[in-house]
């Protein structure tokens, strides 16, 4: 079932820093994960914090940023 959810100030503000493009020089290899894998990892935090799908996500459109509908995660008992 869908459920409305509002983030709070840091909770966006984390979310938006995610999506930030990062820097790096690649030494050995490796490069960092993309901007892409850390919004996806900030948005599966803070679907567990909340208890929603992260992979449900979807914008309530003229409401503002913080303010989204997701699926909830069904309760284990």
């Amino acid at each position: 079932m869908r459920k409305e959810f509002q983030l709070s100030d840091l909770e966006l503000k984390d979310l938006l820093d995610a999506c930030k493009p990062v820097r790096y020089m690649v030494f050995g290899g490796h490069s960092p994960r993309s901007p892409q894998e850390n919004a996806n990892a900030a948005w599966r935090s803070v679907g567990e914090k909340l208890g929603f799908d992260y992979l449900t996500v979807k914008p309530i459109v003229g409401k503002g940023q913080q303010f989204f509908t997701a699926e909830e995660k069904e309760v284990r008992k």
